[in-house]
């Protein structure tokens, strides 16, 4: 017999009968807030285009490199899970894959994934019953039924989740159609998009070649001169930003930044187009453009964030066979005093300029980059991120980074999720746990009740408005004129 679904209304709060008294009452003033979803990667297609999803293994398991990952971990072909490879499409059976879902879905005790799915089966079907290997085709059915009405449509959940709204993440060589055809339905939900260039900026991406011919062809500029390519990143920034970009998002091996001269950027430049440069080369290149895009951000006001320190695409064999974001990138230690040093330099000290920077290494929290943030006004943190998306990954940076940079160095939270029905389970953590920390700061009479409240506030809504400048029509200048 199944278990019962249950979700706490105190779930997430202190054990403390007072402090969890003061943490209800926080999380009652952000509970029903909209969500400012301003960094992820869901697709935009389904919004443009606003037709059913297919069936509960297509929504939650292929997509979700959280659950396939841990799946895999414990010896479960990805080709069991619906998960597409190189090949094309997956060619197991939907009910099958989800079956063996369920029967394993006790390995998600404890994470922050069995969070965020049992609300989204309570808070969004409705189920009463837990999922396990006895439930696996109630679920299954059930799902599926939901899903061919229209109040389970992309657009309907997107309004139904209360989000004003959704960043995606595109590639400079994007055509955008999916953006363009939103706007041009009369759609009112606000989906806009960010420019994430490192496949034209990344000389060991499997797809530069490929790439750089495209963004040459696009913006009809002659890409194999240093000129002509910057002028390219310029022509993309501007066009993207017409639908509705207020970011850049760079995902870098290391935060390593340069600040060469004309002289020595162009002479490097040629050697990357060359594919003469050594894997130095490709990072200093990174580096280069790094502090390339910073001065593009003075010119056009976006708002540069930059997420390093992931060893993408680990398993050799797994990328070979399934293709990037499989749930094979492993967090590394990163630099950022040192690396950031070049950039900041040249830039840190102009206040046009905002850049937000995520870690995937805990340890520098308190060492790095609170001290930083606390002093230099271009920068901001970005939430706990990734594998630190969670219960204690938020604790720990509210507990490392709070008394150096404050709560207003940081940028409040963004889910970063392909999984689009998991965003208001994510948004809804983060609001708990943002409570709780801040209870405990009332609790022991280090901030008076009403200081959280209002923190609370700018922490769930008002912080990421204003970092992702969101409340501010941005207006590129024209390319011909840079």
């Amino acid at each position: 017999m199944a278990r019962t679904l249950t979700l706490s209304d105190d779930r997430l709060f202190p054990a403390d009968p007072a402090t969890r008294e003061v943490a209800r009452r926080l999380y009652a003033r952000v509970k029903s807030l909209p969500i400012i979803s301003p960094h992820g990667h869901t697709d935009p297609e389904w919004f443009a285009e606003n037709e059913p999803f297919s069936d509960a293994t297509s929504l939650f398991l292929a997509p979700d490199h959280y659950l396939y990952r841990m799946l895999y971990s414990q010896g479960v072909p990805l080709e069991k899970l619906g998960v597409p490879s190189r090949r094309g499409p997956s060619g197991a059976d939907p009910r099958e894959a989800w079956r063996l879902f369920a029967r394993n879905v006790h390995l998600f005790r404890g994470t922050p994934s069995a969070m965020w799915l049992n609300h989204v089966f309570k808070e969004v079907f409705g189920f009463n019953e837990a999922l396990d290997a006895s439930t696996a085709d109630l679920y299954f059915d059930r799902i599926g039924e939901a899903l061919q009405t229209d109040a389970f449509r992309p657009r309907a959940l997107f309004e139904r989740f209360n989000i004003e709204l959704l960043a995606t993440t595109e590639s400079p060589t994007d055509d955008l159609r999916h953006h363009k055809a939103m706007r041009a339905s009369g759609w009112k939900g606000r989906v806009v998009t960010a420019y994430r260039p490192d496949p034209v900026v990344d000389p060991e991406h499997e797809e530069f070649a490929v790439s750089i011919e495209q963004f040459g062809a696009m913006t009809g500029q002659d890409v194999a001169s240093w000129k002509g390519y910057l002028e390219a990143h310029r022509i993309r920034r501007a066009a993207f930003m017409e639908m509705g970009a207020t970011s850049t998002d760079h995902g870098h091996p290391t935060a390593a930044t340069a600040d060469l001269s004309e002289a020595e950027a162009e002479a490097l430049f040629h050697k990357v187009m060359e594919g003469v440069f050594t894997p130095a080369d490709a990072e200093l290149f990174r580096a280069q453009m790094l502090t390339e895009m910073a001065k593009m951000s003075l010119d056009d006001g976006l708002v540069m964030q930059i997420h390093p320190g992931s060893f993408r695409n680990h398993n050799r064999w797994l990328h070979r066979e399934y293709g990037r974001d499989k749930g094979a990138d492993i967090p590394t230690r990163t630099d950022y005093v040192r690396a950031l040093k070049p950039l900041l330099d040249r830039l840190g000290n102009d206040t046009r300029l905002s850049v937000i920077v995520f870690t995937l290494d805990e340890t520098s929290y308190a060492r790095e980059l609170a001290p930083l943030a606390g002093h230099y006004p271009v920068l901001k943190l970005g939430p706990a991120w990734w594998f630190h998306d969670s219960p204690e990954g938020m604790r720990r940076f509210r507990e490392n980074t709070t008394e150096t940079a404050g709560f207003y160095n940081t940028v409040g939270f963004n889910d970063d999720t392909r999984a689009f029905l998991s965003i208001p389970a994510r948004h809804d953590v983060a609001r708990r746990v943002d409570a709780s920390f801040l209870a405990r700061l009332v609790a022991e009479h280090r901030i008076a009740e009403d200081e959280a409240a209002e923190v609370i506030v700018d922490l769930a809504y008002n912080l990421p408005k204003r970092a992702y400048k969101l409340d501010e029509p941005l207006t590129a200048p024209s390319p011909a004129l840079v």
